[in-house]
């Protein structure tokens, strides 16, 4: 099947690495199907984009999110991107509430989404299920707790069903990016705090952006398909690991 005919769904493509990454699959020849709750943000760029459209949907409704998946004709490929951060309080401190709602979208949404249209998948022949994790879901720091358990629970899911569906015409790639500076990402994470957030990326020189980790997913679903990127961890430069970043001051 050629990629002019091939369908992908990308979720929380509001913003950030969601909408880089359906810009790339949509420049690749794909239909694409953007997903996200605020509706406006995804029509304006569904009218941007060739061949695509928008539907409004909260992967964490998984009434919803089934609603969605029968009302795709076919799908191909589908990006788990919807997640995000809140706070950045220790264990000792941190909101349960806080860690209730990373674990529904980053963990549940991702298996909301992906048992509802994995039939539609695996009745494609040629499968791909991405799952965009974080090196939060490879190792720890502190100040994260919350974020990087249900990171880890991205990442399982991920390994996990690569496992299961050994043998079956799909496969799951995991892309997890380390330091990306987007529009809305830390800004989130720290309630509307823009200053807190801008210390996230003080003195990084080169912080990855969306379109560097759009670009690794595009590669990644593009390779033939007996090419299974099991996992790609990207990081900018001058992030060695999740605790050790160079910053110039």
């Amino acid at each position: 099947m050629t990629a002019d005919a091939r369908t992908a769904v990308v979720t929380g493509a509001s913003s950030g690495i969601g909408a880089a990454t359906a810009r790339q699959l949509a420049s690749a020849g794909y239909r694409v199907v953007l997903t996200a709750r605020r509706k406006e943000r995804i029509e304006a760029l569904a009218a941007e984009l060739p061949h695509a459209e928008a539907y409004a949907l909260d992967v964490t409704d998984r009434a919803a999110v089934n609603a969605f998946a029968a009302s795709l004709d076919h799908c191909d490929v589908l990006v788990n991107n919807a997640g995000g951060a809140l706070g950045a309080e220790s264990v000792a401190t941190g909101d349960p509430a806080d860690w209730r709602a990373m674990y529904e979208v980053n963990v549940l949404g991702v298996l909301h989404i992906t048992q509802a249209l994995l039939p539609a998948l695996t009745a494609s022949g040629d499968g791909t299920v991405v799952v965009l994790s974080s090196t939060a879901g490879l190792a720890t720091y502190e100040g994260g707790g919350g974020y990087v358990a249900a990171k880890h629970g991205a990442h399982v899911i991920a390994e996990t069903l690569r496992l299961e569906l050994c043998g079956q015409p799909v496969r799951v790639i995991e892309i997890a990016p380390g330091m990306v500076k987007t529009e809305e990402f830390a800004t989130t994470r720290f309630r509307g705090d823009t200053a807190k957030a801008a210390k996230v990326y003080e003195g990084v020189a080169e912080p990855l952006n969306a379109d560097d980790v759009a670009d690794t997913i595009a590669w990644a679903v593009s390779r033939p398909s007996h090419v299974n990127i099991d996992l790609l961890v990207v990081r900018p430069r001058a992030q060695a690991s999740n605790s050790k970043v160079h910053r110039t001051s």
